[in-house]
């Protein structure tokens, strides 16, 4: 895999090439980047990115995620408003995950709730949401489609 070039003006002294060469995508040419909430800690959601995804997430500060369903770039925000700005990118000891810190513009899910894991196991194995929606999903998005 190449890794894109670096403009010292936007990489903020970065060795993209040293964070790409350290990524192990899988066969597809995903990796699974988790978002947490820079200042809090908080663990907002899970996507998929791909090289060029990290690449202009690095390039521009704002995130950018790989949409399987859609097969394409999907900007976080772009439709909802709804933006995370990445503070950090974090690569595990394997290489096969990455860890965004963010700084997340109003809700995380498409559900609506702040983070995407809104739902906790208790005893009895039952599911229960532990959150509420801030947010109406189809202020967001749109109605659904039939």
């Amino acid at each position: 895999m190449t890794a894109p070039a670096t403009d010292p003006a936007t990489d903020n002294g970065a060795d993209s090439a040293a964070v790409f060469d350290a990524i192990r995508f899988t066969t597809d040419g995903l990796v699974p980047a988790i978002a947490q909430q820079h200042d809090t800690g908080e663990v907002l959601m899970m996507a998929w990115m791909n090289s060029e995804t990290i690449a202009e997430t690095l390039e521009t500060g704002r995130v950018c995620y790989w949409s399987r369903s859609r097969g394409k770039p999907w900007r976080k925000g772009e439709t909802s408003g709804q933006v995370q700005t990445l503070k950090a990118l974090r690569v595990d000891c394997d290489g096969d995950t990455l860890l965004l810190l963010v700084d997340q513009v109003g809700v995380a899910c498409h559900t609506g709730r702040r983070t995407c894991f809104y739902r906790e196991a208790q005893a009895g194995g039952a599911l229960v949401e532990i959150m509420a929606p801030e947010a109406d999903p189809e202020a967001l998005y749109g109605p659904k489609a039939p």
